[in-house]
C-alpha cells in the first residue's frame, strides 16, 4: 500500500510538473483537478471532501494575509509611497538593463532579511516593476531574481526552513547556521552573478535606454507608465505618514504582534482612510487591485486543495520514506551531501512542516548509526530552499508572478536552471569551508 501511494504522490507532482509548464492545463486548473483524480485512483473517494477542507482550512489565513498585502502595497503604490526610491534607482542606473538587475538582486536581498517571502516579494516588485515597465525590460527577470534572492536568504535563524531544522535537532543558531554563513554568500555571490547574465542579455536586446526619450517606449508601456502617473492618486504631502504606517507594519509583523492577516486587514483600512477619505476613491482603490488580488489568492486555495489531499492521503509520507529506504548501504557514509542534493526535490513537493518535522528526523538518526553527527544533516537539510520557493506549494511563489504579470509554468521553466546551480553552488562552498563534510 504504502509503495502504491508513493507511486501515485510522484505521479501527481510528475503529471502536474508537465501540464503547467506545456501550458496544457492552467496551475489553478491542475492543483484542483489532479490532485482529485489521483486520490478516486487511490480509493480516497469516501474522503476526499475531509482531505480538500483541510487543506483549504490550513491555508486560508495565508490567502486572507495575501488578499490584504496585496490590497495595501497597491494602495501605496497608488499614493506613491515608492517614487522616491524609484527615481534614486533610475538616477543610479541610467536605463542600464544590467544595473537594474544586479539592483533587483540586492533590493530583494535586503528586503529578504525579514524571512517573509510575501513582503519580500511586494516590496521589490512595487519598486521595480515601474522601471521595468518604462525601458521594456522583460518581465520574468522581476521574478528570477527576487525568487533566487529569497532562497538564500531564507536559510536564516529566523527563517522558517532553519527554525524548524533547530528545533527538531535540538541544535542552536551557533551550531547548526553559523558555519553555512559562507555557504550563504556563495549562494548571494551567484544571485547577483545571474542577475549580471540576464541583465546582459537584456542590455544586448534594448540597449542602454535614456529616460528622457519617449519614443523608445511601446505605446503599452507608455500607457501603462501614463496610468502609474496619475496625479490625483498620489499623496505626496503624506508621504511620511504613508511610510511611518509601512515601517510600523514590518515591525509588527516581525515582532508578531498580531495574526499577519489581521495586521494587513487594519493596514489597509487605515492606508485608505488615511489617503482615500471619500467612499467613493476608497471603493475605485479596492476595485483596481482586486482583479491582481484574486488572481492571487485563488491558485493559493487552489494550492490548499493540492496540498490537503498530497497530505490526507499519506501519498507524502510514502513518499519520503521511500526516498530514504533507497539509499544505498555504501553511500552512508556520504549522507550529508546526498541530504543536500535531495533537500531540493523534497521541499520542493513538500511543505517546509513535512520536510522537516517528517523526513528530517528520520535522515538524522540514520546519519547517527553511520557515526555522522545530526548537525550536519540539519545544515544540508536548508541547502534546498532556493529550489523550494519555486513550489507550487509556497503561497508567495502565486503572487510574484501575480504582480508581475507573467505565468507561473513559464516562470518554472525559465528558473529552476539557476535556482539548482543556486544550491548546487552552495553544496560546494559548505564542502569546502566545513559546513559539512563529503
Amino acid at each position: 500500500m504504502r509503495l502504491l501511494l508513493a507511486l501515485l504522490g510522484y505521479g501527481m507532482i510528475a503529471v502536474f510538473m508537465f501540464l503547467i509548464m506545456t501550458k496544457r492545463l492552467s496551475a489553478f486548473i491542475a492543483l484542483i483537478v489532479l490532485p482529485i483524480a489521483f486520490a478516486l485512483v487511490g480509493g480516497f473517494a469516501s474522503r476526499l471532501g475531509e482531505m480538500m477542507l483541510d487543506g483549504l482550512s490550513q491555508i486560508a489565513p495565508t490567502g486572507v494575509m495575501l488578499l490584504f498585502a496585496i490590497l495595501y502595497f497597491g494602495i501605496m503604490m497608488d499614493v506613491g509611497l515608492f517614487d522616491p526610491l524609484i527615481a534614486k534607482i533610475l538616477k543610479i542606473v541610467k536605463g542600464d538593463p544590467v544595473k537594474i538587475a544586479i539592483g533587483t538582486g540586492i533590493l530583494s536581498m535586503m528586503v529578504a532579511l525579514d524571512g517573509d517571502g510575501t513582503t519580500t516579494y511586494m516590496i521589490t516588485v512595487s519598486a521595480m516593476l515601474p522601471l521595468y515597465k518604462r525601458i521594456g525590460m522583460k518581465p520574468m527577470i522581476l521574478t528570477i531574481v527576487p525568487m533566487l534572492s529569497m532562497g538564500v536568504m531564507n536559510m536564516t535563524p529566523w527563517g522558517g526552513p532553519t527554525a524548524r531544522a533547530m528545533s527538531v535537532l535540538s541544535l542552536d543558531t551557533s551550531q547548526l547556521f553559523t558555519p553555512m554563513v559562507p555557504a550563504m554568500i556563495g549562494g548571494m555571490i551567484w544571485v547577483l552573478f545571474v542577475a549580471y547574465l540576464l541583465g546582459k542579455k537584456e542590455r544586448r536586446r534594448i540597449g542602454i535606454v535614456e529616460m528622457d526619450r519617449p519614443e523608445i517606449l511601446s505605446a503599452e508601456t507608455a500607457e501603462q507608465l501614463a496610468a502609474a502617473e496619475q496625479t490625483e492618486l498620489k499623496r505626496p504631502r503624506l508621504i511620511w505618514i504613508n511610510f511611518l504606517l509601512t515601517v510600523l507594519l514590518m515591525v509588527a509583523l516581525v515582532m508578531s504582534w498580531l495574526p499577519i492577516p489581521i495586521l494587513f486587514m487594519t493596514a489597509v483600512a487605515l492606508a485608505l482612510l488615511i489617503n482615500y477619505p471619500n467612499l467613493k476613491m476608497q471603493k475605485e482603490r479596492m476595485e483596481a487591485h482586486a482583479a491582481n488580488a484574486f488572481n492571487v489568492v485563488s491558485l493559493v486555495f487552489a494550492a490548499g486543495i493540492f496540498t490537503g489531499i498530497l497530505t490526507g492521503t499519506k501519498m507524502v509520507d510514502a513518499m519520503a520514506t521511500s526516498l530514504v529506504s533507497l539509499l544505498p548501504e555504501s553511500l552512508g557514509s556520504h549522507l550529508p551531501v546526498l541530504v543536500a542534493i535531495t533537500s531540493m526535490p523534497f521541499t520542493y513537493f513538500m511543505s517546509n512542516d513535512a520536510y522537516y518535522f517528517g523526513v528530517l528526523p528520520i535522515l538524522a538518526q540514520t546519519a547517527a548509526t553511520y557515526g555522522i553527527d545530526p548537525v550536519e544533516i540539519g545544515r544540508a537539510s536548508i541547502i534546498g530552499m532556493p529550489v523550494h520557493v519555486l513550489s507550487p506549494l509556497y503561497a508567495a511563489a502565486y503572487l510574484l508572478v501575480g504582480m508581475v504579470g507573467v505565468d507561473f509554468g513559464e516562470n518554472q521553466r525559465a528558473i529552476f536552471k539557476w535556482a539548482i546551480g543556486t544550491s548546487l553552488v552552495m553544496i560546494v562552498v559548505a564542502l569546502l569551508t566545513g559546513g559539512f563534510s563529503l
